[in-house]
């Protein structure tokens, strides 16, 4: 009995692993094959100084609500959402590769329905968001980099940029 108690909870602990990094990391993570991520073209290394190192640049690129709310209700209908969650105001539209780093404002390459709940929901990625920016910004990392930390798992430049994911 004491064996079998072992067995069943060897086997638990590997499915909560394989849960966290294959099952649950999907909430919050966009689905990268429908959104791989896109540039804005217009931001450079050589004018971040005047594009987005600017004060309120992020507003002056920003997609009107009404843009992101029609892309964000066509994804979730079409199987973007979470166990068919369709409830648009449980997810932000969010830039794969943020505004504040030079991601592309309209793109739908770019952009994806965010869930605000779970250990990878929005308000997490808005922290390391922060953090790339203000790197660039010091010239402490370049643009490409900071852009580059959101193609894949940004979970991954979180822990790297950040710390540990709450």
């Amino acid at each position: 009995m004491k064996k079998r108690s072992l067995y069943c909870a060897a086997i638990a602990l590997s499915l909560s692993l394989l849960i966290d990094t294959a099952g649950a990391s999907a909430i919050g993570l966009p689905n990268y094959s429908t959104t791989p991520g896109a540039i804005d073209t217009r931001v450079t290394q050589a004018n971040i100084g005047s594009t987005i190192c600017v004060v309120g640049y992020t507003k002056t690129v920003r997609p009107p609500v009404s843009y992101t709310n029609s892309l964000k209700y066509q994804q979730l209908h079409s199987g973007y959402n979470v166990n068919g969650d369709m409830n648009m105001r449980n997810y932000e539209e969010d830039h794969l590769i943020p505004l504040a780093v030079g991601g592309n404002p309209t793109s739908p390459k770019n952009l994806f329905p965010q869930y605000y709940a779970g250990a990878y929901g929005a308000r997490h990625k808005d922290r390391l968001e922060l953090k790339m920016h203000l790197l660039v910004c010091a010239g402490s990392i370049s643009l490409a980099t900071a852009q580059a930390a959101f193609k894949k798992d940004w979970r991954i430049a979180y822990r790297k940029y950040v710390g540990p994911l709450p």
